[in-house]
């Protein structure tokens, strides 16, 4: 490294520090938007279900929050990622399970292998998909099942106060299971991009249409993910 890139890497952290910076752990500064959205409506200490944690700390939605003293639940069905997560975040509560869309107890999981266990999911024809695309194989394991509206019942008092939902090809499946007349967070992220490896990535637009038919406007979008408010908070 030179001389100008040291003083210019300086000068950098000089400028974080002075000017207070926040670091993100999402991977596209969701959780920054979030954190913002949060405090604007006036929730001091929000609860979070991040449902499809993966890694506790790297691309992660709602790290940052814990990190700033929060607490919440997340949900890991891959039981080889849970004891990192528990490692990094021992205040949270974890749940090695899956988000049922029935009452069924349990249901095939599609694991991929080495640093593609972000592809992880419970859809045969996602997974499928992925295999077609990457040449990857994934093993199948059943993993037990709860729907969503049990956890909230059963973790929150009322509902959380933000909910991140990454889940690869259920993500809008789970939201229509979701009781949303009983269970009303203020702020949702969810991913609302396909998966390509080779570019053909698309908008999940039926995604994003559902949610405004159910009260919620899109604040923002960082092309993987939509963040959703419920329109009263803005009176939308």
């Amino acid at each position: 490294m030179n001389i100008r890139r040291l003083i210019g890497k300086f000068g950098s952290g000089l400028d974080i520090l002075r000017l207070k910076a926040l670091p993100s752990y999402s991977q596209a500064g969701e959780d920054m938007i979030v954190n913002y959205l949060l405090a604007s409506v006036g929730i001091k200490n929000p609860t979070y279900l991040e449902i499809g944690t993966n890694l506790p700390d790297r691309g992660n939605n709602t790290y940052y929050f814990y990190r700033k003293g929060y607490r919440g639940v997340c949900i890991e069905p891959d039981a080889s990622l849970c004891e990192l997560i528990r490692k990094v975040r021992p205040d949270d509560k974890l749940l090695n399970i899956g988000i049922g869309l029935t009452q069924d107890s349990s249901a095939t999981f599609y694991i991929f292998p080495g640093y593609h266990h972000s592809w992880n999911t419970f859809s045969a024809e996602d997974a499928a998909a992925k295999e077609k695309e990457s040449g990857f194989n994934a093993r199948q394991v059943q993993v037990p099942l709860r729907t969503i509206n049990s956890v909230i019942d059963e973790h929150f008092g009322a509902c959380p106060n933000f909910v991140s939902l990454d889940v690869e090809g259920w993500d809008l499946a789970i939201l229509k299971s979701m009781d949303l007349e009983k269970y009303r967070p203020e702020v949702f992220c969810v991913e609302t991009i396909s998966f390509s490896t080779l570019n053909k990535e698309v908008k999940m637009q039926d995604t994003i249409d559902y949610m405004h038919s159910k009260g919620y406007i899109s604040y923002a979008d960082t092309h993987i993910n939509t963040i959703f408010c419920k329109s009263e908070l803005f009176h939308c």
